[in-house]
Order: C-alpha cells, then structure tokens, then sequence
C-alpha cells in the first residue's frame, strides 16, 4: 500500500500477501518521500519508465489480487524473478480476459453474483428522462453485454430512456483521436457501410469519437454533465479540454460515510481536534509540569491518528485521507470532478433544478467563518460538490 500526500508514503507496505515492515519501506524509499518523478503523470500514466502504478477502477481489484498472489507463490517458492516482468504479464493476462471476452460470458452467464442490481437505477433514469435532459450512454463494452446488463439493471425498456447509445467507445482515445468514424451496428452485431450524418435515437453506434460527437449532437460546454467511475479515463480529458461538467461514481464513499457517522468516529475527530488546538497553543513555554503534559497529549495525539486511519481500514485507511492529509487520489479527484457520489440514484434526493455550492474551506491564513460540523447527521451528504480552478 502507499498512501500518498504530496509524494510521502503512508506505512502499512504489503509485498505478496504479507506485511513489510517500516524499517523495510524506509530503506527501499530512502524516506517516506517519493520523487515527483517516480510518480505517474498529469493523467496518471507511467511516462517515465519505472514510475508508481496507479490503480484506479474495478478492474485494479483482480490485477492487484493476481499480482500478490503470484508475487507470494515466487516468495514462498524462492523464485528469482524480475518484478516488471511479473507486472507486465499480469497486465497482460488482465487485458486478454477483457479484450477476448472471456471477461463478458462470465459475467452474463451468472449475472446475480457479479452485478449489483440497483433498484433506483431506474427511477433517477425515468426522472431525468421526464425532466427534459437529454441522456447519452457511452461505454466501452460491445452492445450484446451492455444490453443484457442495462435489463438487469434498468429493465428492458433502458434503451428509450437514451437519446444515443455509443458501444466499443475506446475510451479515452475517444476523447483524443479524431479520425475514428462512427459507425452504425445492428442489434444482432451487423455493421452498416452508411457514413453517419446524424446520431439517431433508438440506433446503436460504435467506435467515433467526441469531436464528432460534439459536432453531431451540438452538445457543448457547461450545460453537460458526464458521470463515469475513471477519472482519468471518464473525466479528465472532458473537464480539461472540452469544459463538460463531470461527476465521478465512487461507490466506497456509501461506506465511509456510513463510518462517519458513528459515534465513535465523531467523538474521536471531536477530540483529535481539539487536542491538536491545546498543542499547538501550549507547545512552547511553560514550566516542565506542563510541558510534560503537552509531551503526553503529543503521545496520545499520535494514537488516535492511527485510529482515524484503522477505523476504515486496518492497512490501507481511508480512500480519501492518509491521516489528516487528502490521498493522491481525493486531489486528483478534486481537480477532475466537479461533483462525486456513490451512486447515480442520490440524485433522487434532489430537485434537478438544485444547484450545487462548493464549500468555502478555508485557507491556512484564513479563519473558518462557521464552526465545524461535528453531528453525526451533519455528515450525511449523498455527493459532494467540489470544484478547484488550480492545479497544485
């Protein structure tokens, strides 16, 4: 695991399927500062040859699986191996079983186990549907999947709530290459020869890409808002190059909220706060009665960071923090999403006429203008809002 704020790395390492000590970690990294360089880029690729892996959507979860798996079976075996090599592989058999749709017939074969039925799905695609939007569904799965999964989810009639369907999208080269043309594709997978003038409602379309979109449909600007779960892949290029407004779906954000508002959550951020403000007002000066005090809420101070961290996850803390910092990811997720939820269905806890604030936090030489709010049900908010205008 690495936790990572501004390039340091949060301790709790796992080589294979077992824990590296600290020790261990500090003298691979020579610290826990990580190189600006030895990082992945701008859109969270690796430029730079052996850079840091990020791993960032639903298909992260059997590749990292995979990767400890075969790590720990060379370690337990003592295999000499060469770790690029081994990543590279499991890159390459993760892509094999998604290119070769092998991925596709497991999951339409046992469609229960290995997709969330979301019995809201409908009702927030029937509303904004009635509510005058005008709904696009582009996606990088080929029709016959994306049709038996969207019965599953929406039902059967999913299709007239979409004003264009585009399938096989290659997303995000979508978003970049222009050459690619639309083409047309029947229901039973029949590609048509026809050059496309228009992008019609109740036709399924495949490939293209948004520069043709764009043009075709005279969808511009702010008044589109893109919801996808990559934000490098769904929401980068569309924020940054082509002013679309971007949600981000983070489904393990229902999780941490739901963590958040425990008791014990509220009472031990309630305390660490206030124990850091006696701290930092007490620190210096006084005589050794009461820095012997301060030394001690030092110590338990310290305690309780790791309990903010264990009290969502026991290795890898929470998603959005590495202790009181954002992760890597919360920044990179504040700069591409104007807005994330867990779920497109919060909308329903909304009037689509709502307009969403972002929160006015304040700076470090800035006061807050309102007290914190530390009640449980303060912290229920469905999706935040959040939109920055400079890049760190």
């Amino acid at each position: 695991e690495v936790g990572s704020w501004m390039g340091y790395l949060q301790m709790g390492y796992v080589q294979g399927l077992h824990p590296v000590p600290d020790k261990e970690v500090i003298a691979m990294y020579d610290g826990c500062h990580v190189p600006l360089e030895n990082m992945s880029d701008f859109y969270g690729k690796s430029s730079h040859g052996h850079t840091m892996k990020q791993f960032m959507d639903i298909f992260s979860l059997p590749e990292m699986n995979l990767l400890c798996c075969v790590n720990d079976y060379f370690m337990k075996h003592n295999i000499d191996y060469e770790p690029v090599h081994l990543y590279k592989d499991v890159k390459a058999a993760i892509g094999d079983v998604h290119v070769k749709g092998i991925m596709y017939r497991a999951v339409e074969a046992d469609m229960e186990n290995y997709i969330s039925y979301g019995e809201q799905t409908h009702a927030v695609l029937k509303k904004l549907y009635e509510d005058g939007k005008k709904m696009f569904l582009i996606t990088n799965s080929p029709f016959d999947f994306v049709d038996r999964g969207m019965n599953y989810i929406v039902g059967k009639d999913w299709r007239d709530l979409f004003d264009i369907v585009i399938v096989q999208a290659d997303k995000p080269g979508f978003f970049n290459d222009r050459r690619k043309p639309f083409r047309r594709v029947t229901d039973k997978g029949v590609l048509h020869w026809d050059r496309i003038h228009k992008l019609e409602k109740g036709k399924i379309y495949k490939q293209g890409n948004l520069y043709e979109f764009l043009r075709l449909t005279g969808w511009r600007g702010s008044k589109v808002l893109y919801f996808g779960d990559h934000i490098y892949s769904d929401l980068a290029d569309l924020t940054l190059k082509h002013g679309w407004r971007t949600g981000a779906i983070i489904p393990e954000l229902r999780k941490e909220i739901k963590i958040m508002n425990t008791e014990q959550y509220v009472h031990l951020m309630t305390w660490l706060q206030g124990l850091t403000g006696l701290i930092e007002h007490m620190q210096v000066g006084g005589d050794p009665a009461s820095q012997s005090v301060v030394q001690e809420w030092i110590k338990e101070r310290e305690a309780m960071r790791s309990q903010t961290k264990d009290i969502f996850n026991s290795q890898f803390g929470s998603l959005f923090r590495t202790y009181h910092n954002p992760t890597y990811f919360s920044r990179r997720l504040s700069r591409f999403a104007d807005i994330y939820m867990a779920s497109l269905s919060c909308l329903l806890n909304y009037d689509f006429q709502h307009t969403f604030f972002p929160r006015r936090t304040p700076l470090q030489h800035e006061s807050p203008f309102w007290p914190e709010q530390t009640s449980a049900g303060a912290l229920k908010m469905p999706f935040i809002p959040h939109r920055t205008t400079t890049e760190e």
